[in-house]
């Protein structure tokens, strides 16, 4: 079954559309974010209480909304120290809401806070992407995808977003915002996700 093509992926974050463009478009997929629409869609609210549920409810809103082929995902960082906070609220852990250069850093400072004074070897944590990929009809796929690592003390490093600066990956001593973005992409959590996605559509065609 061939691809409907351009596959709109629900996200106005146009670092998440090239980390996942970059993956599909080895298939000759075209992957366009939501500004590609030319209109405004009103978000969802993403009450789900795990990272599949928001991921499905999205991709189906969308594919909805637009009438295409929708690619949405959900993604968090959860802390094994913080009974997996901040979870689902990743993106809003701060409470706070506005541009990235904002938010993020009020999301890293909060959770280096709720973290003071724990030990490296309790500060484990991983992140999570499930992506799902929806028409207006029904669920085309869902994938997972999960990388491991530990909260360092402080920021480190200019790439990334979100809280690239402070998840260390302790094999290589490196925050995930000190990676270039195909080292970062080779191992993260949506790069599994969207690879995952392109072997299910592979074999479908």
């Amino acid at each position: 079954m061939s691809v409907p093509q351009p596959i709109l992926f629900a996200t106005g974050n146009p670092h998440k559309v090239q980390e996942v463009a970059a993956v599909l478009g080895s298939l000759g997929l075209h992957v366009e974010g939501l500004e590609s629409l030319g209109r405004a869609i009103e978000e969802p609210a993403e009450d789900g209480l795990t990272f599949t549920a928001n991921a499905l409810l999205k991709a189906r809103y969308y594919a909805q909304q637009s009438g295409r082929l929708a690619l949405a995902d959900d993604s968090g960082l959860v802390v094994d120290a913080l009974g997996g906070e901040p979870g689902v609220r990743s993106a809003r852990y701060c409470g706070l809401t506005g541009p990235r250069s904002v938010v993020d850093p009020a999301n890293n400072a909060k959770l280096l806070e709720h973290l003071r004074g724990v030990p490296d070897e309790q500060r484990t944590a991983r992140f999570i992407c499930v992506m799902a990929l929806a028409d207006p009809h029904r669920t085309w796929a869902v994938t997972r995808g999960v990388v491991e690592g530990r909260i360092a003390h402080e920021p480190r490093g200019q790439n990334g977003f979100g809280y690239d600066p402070l998840f260390l990956l302790p094999g290589r001593k490196v925050t995930t915002a000190e990676l270039d973005p195909q080292q970062k992409d080779a191992i993260s959590h949506r790069g599994q996700a969207a690879r995952m996605l392109a072997d299910l559509l592979r074999r479908r065609s």
